[in-house]
């Protein structure tokens, strides 16, 4: 009886609930009129932006951010005077620990690139949590070295400076995960269907899945983004009531000389104006309103797309804190942390092919000269 009650003792002890710090990367925006300027110059003199050599680059960021100045303080105006992405990304933050407490111990903290709270004041705070375990998760789906591997960079040297070494695990990328495709094609659905039941009776639609740009030369040197962006498209459309809608990828937000990635959201609306067909507006490569969405995508192109007679334009809504998109993920988190530590993709391993050479699993194990260099789950 003796060994009996103790086997049954034994079956009814849980298991230990983990300690995991997970920290969100995002870009970051000012909070006032006063913070654009530093802003500016934080994301300007970031090597993995403005990739032209050293010596240069701080009168080059100084100039660019000099000329920017006016724009950006207006479109923030726009919004209220400041960007509203810190709030957004806290309330995701707080939905998702929420999510995540069922089965662990959880706490999320956030990591702006470039403005506050940067990476240095998020992992003063993961330490003084004193976690057993780190989940770095991108709050890009997509990645890209400006983005997440930049964000990365940024962390990994922020923690070796504090001497914070806890056993992490990396997510390089999500855009493969179907709880997250399903959520962002039912909010994209939606507003398709309330297009339509707008527009004149037999009015064509146009779909165009709009995602921040790149310069062409970064993706020709090996960067996976617009691969991946492409590839999280086609995921979208297989969840829509008409995957074979009229729809285009491109891409918005364009702020060099230089030639960037193509066809540009301009360019599509002034196409979609001469072959009269109206448009639904699916921001993708966003998780969160900024200035993209709520200025470029809300003002800006809408006011092209009534210039070039668009019959209709009609701009989906990004995820935010969606509760189908948080739930999705604490899918993603947990999937992620159970296959660590070390570097990890929705599928585990490497997604992107070969030439892309800027994945991050390229350089995992490999180049241990990077800066990237991560080892592999």
């Amino acid at each position: 009886m003796d060994q009996i009650s103790t086997r049954q003792a034994d079956a009814s002890v849980k298991p230990a609930r983990p300690r995991v710090a997970v920290v969100l990367f995002n870009l970051g925006g000012p909070d006032n009129q006063d913070a654009v300027r530093p802003f500016l110059m934080n994301l300007f003199t970031d090597p993995a932006i403005l990739r032209v050599p050293p010596f240069i680059r701080p009168f080059l960021a100084r100039y660019i951010a000099h000329k920017r100045v006016p724009a950006a303080q207006e479109n923030y105006r726009l919004m209220g005077g400041g960007s509203p992405l810190l709030p957004l990304t806290e309330r995701q933050a707080s939905a998702l620990e929420a999510d995540l407490k069922q089965d662990w111990d959880a706490k999320c903290f956030i990591a702006m690139r470039y403005w506050h709270p940067f990476s240095e004041a998020a992992v003063a705070a993961v330490k003084a949590w004193q976690p057993e375990e780190i989940l770095l998760l991108p709050l890009y789906a997509q990645y890209s070295s400006t983005t997440t591997g930049s964000s990365l960079v940024a962390w990994r040297e922020a923690a070796a400076k504090a001497g914070l070494a806890v056993k992490t695990t990396t997510l390089c990328c999500w855009f493969e995960d179907e709880a997250v495709l399903a959520n962002a094609a039912a909010l994209a659905q939606g507003t398709i269907d309330a297009a339509k039941a707008a527009l004149p009776p037999g009015t064509p639609l146009r779909v165009l899945f709009s995602a921040h740009g790149l310069p062409q030369v970064i993706v020709d040197r090996g960067d996976p983004y617009q691969f991946q962006i492409e590839a999280y498209v086609a995921g979208l459309r297989r969840y829509l009531t008409d995957p074979a809608i009229d729809s285009l990828v491109c891409y918005q937000s364009r702020a060099t000389p230089q030639q960037w990635l193509a066809p540009s959201t301009d360019d599509a609306v002034m196409e979609a104006g001469r072959d009269g067909v109206a448009l639904v507006v699916v921001p993708v490569a966003f998780v969160s309103d900024h200035s993209e969405t709520l200025v470029e995508l809300d003002m800006e192109y809408r006011d092209l797309a009534e210039k070039h007679g668009v019959p209709g334009y009609f701009r989906a809504p990004v995820q935010n804190d969606d509760p189908g998109f948080i739930a999705a993920l604490a899918g993603v988190a947990r999937h992620a942390q159970s296959r660590g530590p070390g570097l990890c993709s929705t599928a585990g391993g490497r997604i992107c092919p070969t030439p892309h050479g800027n994945c991050p699993f390229a350089q995992a194990g490999h180049d241990t000269t990077s800066r990237m260099a991560i080892p592999a789950c």
